[in-house]
């Protein structure tokens, strides 16, 4: 039974180490073709092979290299939740009703800067705490935009303007709808069974609602806000950096030029930039200056859809839905956001 048991505890291990062997391997091959003076004098096939292997991770490392320092900061963000703000706290401060509290959760990200990378995690321990359904749902979509460095960081690239003000409110508009429906149902018909993290073994009292009425030092409880932050960086990292290689194989396999040529009229346009921003999995601190190339080609509309739906759903993040969520709801996460900024996006386009 021990011998069994060191065995799967090994095979976890691989498993769990694997993705981090990938991004090692690749960095390693952007290094090489990066110094690769030598690369002439291979045969045709195989100088061709490198290209196209050297083009999948040098974009496979900038989605990568651009997503994990939000997704450190998501984890410091958890962290701190866990160890500094109790259940009573989140009850006074969050509507129990589902509308109220999708408000709420809509807008904490002005308070929580983290992207989309790093919001999973943080939703995830905010769930864990107590968060209500609807303000947990609208924080997820909603603080990938509504926080002020994507506002500043848009305002730079457009101006204060209809993209500005659209994208704050219909991303807000989008998640508090969401947070609302997703209200309708249970903690357990939504939640996945492993979205409530186990307390964290040791000596250091790591969740604020376990600590006795004499709170330790501040100094520990740092070194347990610090323990969460790193256990959950590298466990959410294993699903940002498979969703990175996704998103950089499409990108590799799939020419853009071809996805570009499709965006004509007032609702297809919008379809093409929507799926375009899954493609890409933009960091939505970025994102609005990429979107910005295309606003000579592209309707207002389809740069709208592109702002809105980008930030909350790409391919990185919605493997990391998959640990807070059942599988089922993770399609409602994905497909309902799709067709309502599809809707607001062709409205945008025909008034």
């Amino acid at each position: 039974m021990q011998t069994a048991y060191r065995t799967t505890s090994i095979g976890k291990r691989i498993l769990d180490s694997l993705p981090f062997a990938i991004t090692a391997v690749l960095i390693a091959v952007a290094v090489v073709n990066l110094a690769g003076g030598w690369m002439g004098s291979l045969p045709p096939d195989l100088s061709r092979m490198m290209d196209l292997v050297s083009g999948f991770s040098a974009v496979f490392m900038g989605i990568f290299i651009e997503a994990a320092p939000y997704l450190l900061l998501g984890t410091l963000a958890s962290g701190l939740v866990e160890t500094f703000v109790s259940r009573d706290d989140l009850t006074r401060w969050i509507p129990r009703n589902a509308v109220g509290g999708a408000l709420v959760g809509g807008v904490l990200g002005l308070f929580f800067p983290v992207c989309e990378c790093g919001v999973v995690p943080f939703v995830r321990r905010m769930v864990s705490k107590g968060l209500p359904m609807p303000a947990a749902v609208a924080l997820l979509l909603a603080a990938p935009v509504v926080n002020p460095i994507v506002i500043a960081s848009t305002l730079a690239a457009f101006g204060p303007g209809l993209v500005v003000w659209g994208r704050l409110g219909f991303s807000l508009l989008v998640a508090v709808l969401m947070g609302s429906l997703f209200g309708l149902a249970g903690p357990n018909q939504v939640l996945s069974s492993v979205s409530l993290p186990a307390e964290m073994p040791g000596p250091i009292l790591t969740s604020i609602d376990a600590m006795p009425a004499q709170k330790p030092p501040l100094k520990e409880r740092f070194k347990g806000m610090l323990v969460i932050a790193a256990d959950e960086f590298f466990e959410m990292g294993r699903f940002l950096i498979l969703g990175a290689l996704l998103a950089a194989a499409m990108q590799t396999v799939v020419p853009q030029a071809s996805l570009l040529a499709l965006g004509q009229g007032p609702l297809l346009s919008v379809f093409v930039m929507m799926l375009l921003a899954i493609l890409l999995s933009i960091c939505s601190t970025v994102d609005a200056f990429i979107a910005l190339a295309f606003t000579g080609a592209f309707s207002t509309g389809s740069i709208l859809a592109f702002l809105v739906y980008g930030p909350m759903v790409d391919i990185k993040s919605t493997l990391m839905f998959l640990r807070v969520f059942k599988p089922r709801m993770v399609i409602y996460l994905v497909v309902l956001p799709f067709l309502m900024t599809a809707l607001i996006g062709f409205l945008v386009n025909i008034l």
